[in-house]
């Protein structure tokens, strides 16, 4: 029985999954990219803005409510309004820092 060879077209690719119904990273997972931590931090409307520049939106709609359970609601994020109202209000830096990160890992994914 005589094996033919025949040439590698494409090498095997590390798959990576995603969790497509869930944040990709936590509320206070700043660490994970300090850019963004800081640019939340000090220049929260500048995120804001650069969020709602991502997602095809006004600039005034990045730090708010309305934002986050649209894209909640878009990648089908389990949570509520009341959630989504409270993680703006309470904890607004990180609320629009978790955003970021979301759509800078769905975008590397290609699911943005």
């Amino acid at each position: 029985m005589e094996m033919t060879s025949q040439p590698i077209i494409t090498q095997p690719q590390c798959h990576r999954t995603t969790r497509s119904f869930e944040w990709q990273t936590n509320l206070c997972d700043c660490g994970s990219d300090c850019r963004i931590c800081c640019c939340g931090t000090f220049c929260f409307f500048c995120l804001g803005c650069k969020i709602a520049k991502d997602m095809d939106e006004c600039c005034c709609c990045g730090p708010s409510v309305a934002m986050r359970t649209r894209y909640r609601t878009l990648y089908r994020i389990p949570g509520s309004i009341c959630s989504d109202c409270l993680a703006a209000t309470c904890c607004a830096p990180c609320n629009l820092c978790q955003l970021k990160r979301d759509i800078n890992r769905r975008q590397e994914l290609g699911i943005f």
